[in-house]
């Protein structure tokens, strides 16, 4: 199988881009490994969607493995959308509605 295209929702691109912001402030290494981390993410998820757990609102989650987030997105027909770069404590299925 092919690589699914992929759709990121606005907001969850403004979530990863606040979420960098963030632990740039704190640590510029930190910030880089989440960009590398989201992004090997979202090709493992693109690559093999079905691998994942179902979740919330007909969505599946990845978590990330050294940072509290996860990716949450849903599969429709041959695209995937990433709806949510999301916390994984902090205002549980708040994105339900994108």
């Amino acid at each position: 199988m092919g690589l699914a295209e992929l759709e990121l929702h606005p907001e969850a691109v403004a979530e990863a881009k606040a979420t960098r912001e963030w632990y740039a402030e704190r640590s510029p290494r930190a910030a880089a490994r989440f960009v590398t981390e989201l992004d090997g993410a979202i090709e493992r998820i693109r690559e093999s969607p079905d691998l994942w757990p179902s979740y919330l609102h007909g969505t599946r989650r990845c978590l990330l493995h050294h940072f509290p987030y996860q990716i949450v997105y849903r599969q429709l027909d041959d695209v995937l959308q990433v709806v949510a770069v999301a916390h994984c404590r902090r205002r549980p299925g708040y994105w339900r509605y994108r």
